[in-house]
């Protein structure tokens, strides 16, 4: 998944620290070093599910129209976008469950 994946880049520079007994960021210090907020990080996933989900729509209409005969990629590019949407559902579940047991808690 292009737009849900792990940088290859933040495993790497990981692996250098702790290589290196340096400690790994937290997600604390990650939001303190400026990279944005937990709404802003489901802003951008839900952007990059959707643009998974329109670049499905265009190879499939691509491939309706003759314009392409590569059914391997434009079945790649729809399992893409489904996947993508099926954890963004999963998430989007897991947020109202948590939300749900917050709002059960007496204070």
């Amino acid at each position: 998944m292009d737009g849900l994946s792990i940088k290859n880049s933040n495993l790497g520079q990981a692996a250098g620290r702790v290589a290196s007994g340096q400690p790994l960021s937290s997600p604390v210090r990650d939001l303190q070093a400026g990279e944005g907020s937990f709404a802003d990080t489901l802003k951008n996933a839900v952007g990059k599910v959707n643009e998974l989900q329109q670049q499905a729509d265009v190879k499939m209409q691509q491939l309706a129209t003759g314009e392409t005969t590569d059914i391997a990629d434009v079945k790649i590019a729809a399992e893409k976008a489904d996947i993508a949407l099926r954890l963004m559902t999963s998430v989007r579940n897991k947020m109202i469950d948590a939300y749900h047991e917050i709002m059960k808690m007496q204070v």
